[in-house]
């Protein structure tokens, strides 16, 4: 028999490649594999034999002679030219366990690789049906997911919600940093109309929008590959006190892009997008801490005219227009309130539900804003940490807006585009007089017949849904 034993120190690649005499070497070696021998080396080192075989194999085993070169191939060895065996001739047997002995020694090392391959195809497997092929580039794989986020490691984690945890990762086939959302489902159930949806919602382009750049699909699993925003997430810069205080003037110019954003989506897009989760951990801030929306995850599209589909009751307690408790249907004026609640937010320094308050303060953030409001100290509700560094008729034209926006009554709430022009200074603020904290909260005077939308505050309403009618 001939062994051919090939290292390459650069590739760190082992080849061992097997072939009965007078047989020229074959192309495909028996056992290949990557294996870093630098660790092993040392200078100098003597390159030799050593055996271990069983005695009834021990009288097959001689070296007739062997060939040996460090960078590069070792010179042929002349097989008419070595040395006969001086003991028996072998026999048919002794050759079936010269075979035996070397299957012996590879099978192991065999069946480990073939585990390995197993292992790592089941670790990347994807779940891919032929309608999906359709979507091309927004299609991802989840090996360079797997290697962007060094194996969705703790410390790539950018923050986890009620919809799955986000890491940040660099693709190894572009370089671009992304930020790549995990989300579980266990329904297949309207999968190719939501992943529609997804890639439809990818084509959005606007300066105050997250781009969507695409997805990828597991059994059990789903994920959403966005550009990676530098600054994170609003709520940490509100709340997490270790974290820098935005002033006002970027807190004036958060409130505006994400008013500009929404606007696109209601209006200016071919289609209208419903973004249906509006609140500060949605919205990203780039390097120079302009706002960007994103997680399109809940988003629903109808066509301009149309009238959208009932639905499942999403997003999160807080945000929820009052009116989707009794009918589920998600639309333009429901994420108008989720904004206005997100106005007074940012403007406040508090969330929309505090079940910890005490005092003058309401649970509700609106009602208490109202209520500051009613009593002519609606500046009473200004986040402490502004201090008085704050513009006060801008200030007062966010929290009036945003009180505007919260109206349980859907039809009184006003448009995104009206909110632009309010915000821009081209549309003057309707008289607020109309406006009273009834027992769900803040409606016009004469609105009457609207108890159907109380929502209980215990209740809780974040829901993800991957079935037929979301």
């Amino acid at each position: 028999m001939q062994v051919w034993i090939d290292y390459n120190g650069v590739h760190k690649q082992l080849n061992v490649t097997l072939a009965p005499f007078n047989v020229s070497k074959p192309d495909i070696p028996l056992l290949s594999l990557s294996l870093d021998l630098s660790l092993v080396m040392q200078d100098p080192m003597f390159v030799g034999f050593s055996s271990s075989t069983s005695s009834q194999l021990r009288a097959s085993h001689h070296v007739l002679g062997w060939s040996f070169k460090q960078n590069g191939p070792a010179e042929e060895l002349k097989l008419t030219q070595l040395p006969t065996i001086s003991s028996r001739p072998y026999q048919d047997g002794n050759y079936i366990g010269i075979i035996m002995s070397f299957g012996i020694l590879f099978a192991p090392i065999l069946l480990v690789m073939l585990g390995i391959w197993i292992s790592l195809k089941r670790k990347f497997a994807e779940v891919i049906e032929e309608w999906e092929l359709d979507y091309g580039p927004h299609r991802f794989k989840y090996k360079d997911l797997h290697v962007a986020t060094k194996g969705f490691k703790k410390e790539k984690l950018l923050g986890s919600g009620g919809f799955g945890s986000v890491y940040r990762g660099v693709l190894p086939t572009s370089g671009i940093e992304v930020a790549v959302k995990k989300i579980s489902h266990d329904s297949r159930q309207g999968m190719r109309e939501f992943v529609s949806e997804i890639i439809t919602v990818g084509k959005l382009r606007h300066r105050n929008l997250v781009m969507l750049l695409g997805y990828c699909r597991r059994e059990g699993e789903f994920l959403l590959v966005y550009e990676c925003m530098p600054n994170g997430s609003l709520d940490k810069f509100l709340f997490d006190p270790s974290m820098l205080v935005l002033n006002w003037s970027q807190r004036f110019q958060i409130v505006r892009g994400v008013a500009s954003a929404l606007f696109y989506l209601h209006e200016e897009w071919e289609q209208i997008v419903v973004h249906r989760d509006v609140k500060s951990s949605n919205v990203l801030l780039d390097g120079e801490f302009n706002a960007r929306l994103g997680d399109f995850g809940l988003a629903r599209l109808y066509g301009h005219g149309n009238e959208p589909q009932t639905t499942h009751v999403a997003g999160t307690l807080g945000y929820i227009a009052p009116e989707l408790s009794r009918t589920g249907r998600a639309n333009t004026s429901t994420d108008v309130f989720a904004f206005g609640a997100f106005m007074l937010e940012v403007a406040c320094g508090r969330k929309p539900i505090n079940p910890r308050a005490s005092g003058d303060e309401e649970v509700v953030l609106v009602d208490w804003v109202f209520s500051c409001w009613s009593r002519g100290a609606i500046l009473d509700t200004v986040d402490p940490k502004l201090g008085i560094n704050y513009v006060e008729r801008e200030m007062e034209l966010v929290l009036e807006i945003g009180m505007l926006c919260s109206n349980w009554v859907p039809t009184a709430r006003p448009t995104m585009r009206q909110v632009m022009q309010y915000l821009e200074g081209e549309l003057p603020l309707p008289d607020l007089s109309s406006l009273s904290l009834g027992a769900n909260g803040v409606t016009p005077v004469d609105g009457e017949g609207f108890d159907d939308f109380a929502v209980p505050l215990s209740t809780s309403v974040s829901d993800w849904r991957l079935s037929g009618g979301r």
